[in-house]
């Protein structure tokens, strides 16, 4: 039997004394360094990024300037005042302001030129607008119109922003004591007694 061929076991193949036509050649110094350059590129970049999120969500959400808008870009001028009075709460000072510059398109031309508004106190309970008149007879006539221009005025600026308007009359000149006066005098109380 020592000339019959006997089905052997496949025996493992020493890859140093295999020919370099049966399997893929080895990596050489070149090919390493390449391959150990690629993923120290990967790691730094996953380090950069991981870097970045953690520094955007320490700035407060990831705000990034790019292609898209955002918080930081710049804008018109009426529409950052606008957002700065939305911001603050300062809607309905803001919208009185607007009042006292449109005065004369919301009473009329010619009360307008008589009628003055001063101030305007934004107290909750109050919510009064005060108003000057150059003459009692237009200081008469503003206090008859009051009850309209109220409502005008809450329709304009939102309901219940004005709830009264006070009227003063013509201020007159400051009194004096007159000419004559006792020197260390306190005014008229002090010579009755």
């Amino acid at each position: 039997m020592s000339g019959e061929s006997s089905p052997q076991s496949p025996q493992p193949v020493d890859k140093s004394t295999a020919s370099p036509a049966s399997s893929a050649p080895e990596p050489t110094g070149v090919d390493l360094a390449r391959v150990a350059l690629r993923a120290a590129k990967e790691q730094a970049k996953a380090r950069g990024a991981a870097a970045a999120q953690k520094k955007q969500a320490r700035r407060g959400g990831g705000l990034r300037s790019g292609a898209r808008a955002d918080g930081r870009d710049p804008m018109a001028l009426g529409a950052a005042i606008n957002r700065l009075i939305t911001e603050r709460g300062w809607e309905t000072p803001a919208a009185v302001g607007g009042v006292m510059g449109r005065w004369p398109q919301i009473v009329g031309e010619d009360l307008a030129k008589h009628c003055v508004p001063l101030k305007y106190d934004e107290e909750p309970d109050e919510r009064v607008l005060t108003v000057q008149c150059d003459s009692t007879v237009w200081a008469t006539q503003l206090r008859l119109l009051a009850p309209r221009l109220v409502a005008r005025l809450n329709e304009d600026l939102g309901h219940g922003t004005v709830r009264m308007i006070k009227v003063l009359g013509p201020g007159g000149p400051r009194r004096g004591y007159g000419p004559l006066r006792a020197p260390g005098s306190t005014g008229p109380g002090d010579t009755y007694g």
